[in-house]
């Protein structure tokens, strides 16, 4: 199987399953993963991480296949809200 059809056919639903149980070390049933699931279900992920998902999170993988580490800065503007956007819902005790 190409490997591009396969990341690029992949549902962020399916993502996020795999990289659950990559973290965890089991499937959503309890399942414990075979040494081969979990090798699979991790480049798996970190493929769907290089071609797909743009993260803003402080480790990735780029599409090199490297891992790239953000600085404190680089990741604080990242998760910054936009400038325009800078309100704060308020509420009155009673509202809630």
């Amino acid at each position: 199987m190409n490997i591009d059809v396969m990341v690029n056919a992949m549902t962020p639903e399916v993502y996020d399953r795999l990289r659950e149980a990559v973290e965890t070390g089991k499937w959503p049933d309890g399942t414990p993963l075979s040494e081969d699931q979990k090798e699979s279900s991790m480049q798996a992920v970190m493929l769907y991480q290089a071609k797909i998902a743009h993260s803003t999170e402080h480790m990735t993988i780029n599409e090199a296949g490297e891992i790239v580490h953000k600085s404190k800065q680089d990741f604080k503007r990242d998760i910054k809200a936009p400038s325009d956007n800078n309100t704060i819902a308020r509420f009155k005790q009673d509202d809630i």
